[in-house]
């Protein structure tokens, strides 16, 4: 069987900053500085400029994949853009404007969507159709996001999603290139949490043009603040039963598939959530702090996490040749997944 392995990534960072401070200044005095830093684990974050929209982030840091990986754009066959439906323009496909951006033009893309799960499901379907079509030798996984835009940090049902920062990442995926190999992966949605949490105007259950002249008038003062929680108890409920044995399920799953147990996992790649659920996951895969990177300096850039944390385990040496890489992801829907990542060469 042929083999996949992960030639390169890049990312981009939008370069404003959010800290705790400003953070609890916009709760209107809700949540304290040091509750945003210790309990929500947020030093600071990326919130987007004037020419950071998601598609053109998401250009940028497939350019910064390009150069880090050394390769010619005409030498990608697909782009699988697993950036958010907020962006410049509803109804555009965003890896057809990423492909042309970048001068990608014997690629195809496509856009594929699972919240904040869409790296480790985009790389799975990378693999999957590496190995089935020969016409397929490199892809490119690419997208932008900054859902942070519709968070009002005035509702405490969404502190959970205060972190949502701005900014994209990219893969690039290789059949037979003998190193960083992608092994096995799992998935798990529950489609009982499909609709507890989503914006809550701008389609077509609740279109803006719709809305009383009041309505309308308090929503473009306030800007469009209505990423929310439709079901909260529910939603709380839901997850306590189920999310973590369904992380674990996926962890172990993929493991499986790997042919390996959560004693051979080097480094876990994990998505940015409250401190104590982060101690607490290290602490049930009985793994020491230093085998993962806390992304208090970064925020939740929602799927592109999996690139920031594997920049930052390389970085500082957490993340070595020959390890085993668990990198895992959830996100609203509900989803939960796992990917794991030989690094380095094969022997």
């Amino acid at each position: 069987m042929n083999d996949v392995g992960i030639l390169g990534y890049g990312f981009y960072l939008a370069e404003r900053q959010m800290s705790a401070a400003d953070i609890a200044a916009a709760t209107g005095g809700n949540w304290s500085e040091e509750a945003v830093r210790d309990k929500l684990g947020i030093v600071r974050k990326s919130v987007p400029g004037p020419e950071d929209g998601t598609q053109e982030m998401g250009a940028r840091a497939a350019l910064d994949a390009i150069a880090r990986s050394g390769i010619d754009p005409l030498e990608i066959d697909l782009i699988l853009c697993m950036g958010e439906e907020w962006k410049e323009y509803p109804l555009t496909t965003s890896a057809i404007y990423i492909q042309e951006r970048i001068g990608a033009h014997r690629a195809w893309g496509i856009d594929i969507q699972q919240r904040c799960n869409t790296a480790v499901a985009a790389i799975k379907i990378a693999k999957d159709m590496l190995i089935a079509d020969p016409d397929i030798a490199t892809v490119m996984i690419v997208g932008g996001y900054r859902n942070g835009d519709l968070i009002d940090f005035r509702d405490s049902a969404v502190s959970f999603m205060f972190d949502l920062a701005a900014g994209a990442g990219a893969l690039v995926l290789r059949r037979n290139l003998g190193r960083n190999l992608v092994l096995g992966s799992h998935i798990i949605t529950d489609g009982s949490l499909a609709r507890d949490v989503g914006a809550w105007y701008g389609g077509t259950e609740h279109p803006i043009e719709s809305l009383p002249e009041a309505e309308l008038a308090a929503l473009r003062a306030r800007g469009n603040l209505s990423l929310r929680v439709f079901e909260p108890e529910h939603m709380k409920a839901r997850l306590n039963d189920v999310s973590m044995p369904n992380w674990l399920a996926c962890i172990d799953k993929a493991l499986a598939k790997s042919n390996a147990t959560r004693a051979d996992i080097d480094f876990l790649n994990v998505l940015h959530f409250k401190r104590s659920m982060h101690a607490g996951l290290l602490e049930t895969l009985g793994l020491r702090p230093e085998q993962s990177v806390y992304l208090e300096n970064y925020g939740h850039l929602g799927q592109v996490d999996f690139m920031i944390s594997l920049h930052e385990g390389l970085q500082q040496g957490r993340l070595k040749d020959g390890d085993l890489m668990v990198a895992i992801a959830a996100g609203i829907g509900y989803v939960w997944g796992a990917t794991v990542v030989r690094w380095g060469s094969v022997e």
